[in-house]
């Protein structure tokens, strides 16, 4: 299965066994790659987000980071970043 930027859905064909550079970006809408949001053990539910117990906490899940045990994920739903955004536009909408 190919891999698939976070937030627009792009298939990422430059992407070799599941890693990507801590500078890269998605070639269509400019996001880092190198992302939790696009990692294997990001998980919305597990202790910071993670399910990797030995990886550090980072605090912004779609901007790059130095996390050692990065690895893709093959099974992120295209797009899910832009529903994160629509909700944290929402949120910010209740309090003006």
């Amino acid at each position: 299965m190919p891999y698939q930027c976070f937030y627009c859905g792009t298939v990422l064909t430059h992407i070799e066994r599941g890693k990507a550079g801590r500078s890269e970006s998605c070639p269509k809408c400019g996001r880092d790659l190198h992302v939790c949001l696009n990692c294997k053990f990001y998980e919305p539910s597990a202790h910071n987000q993670c399910r990797e117990p030995q990886a550090e906490r980072v605090l912004e899940k779609d901007r790059s980071n130095f996390c050692d045990f990065f690895t893709f994920t093959e099974n992120r739903k295209a797009g899910d970043g832009r529903k994160v955004d629509e909700q944290l536009k929402k949120l910010d909408d209740l309090f003006k």
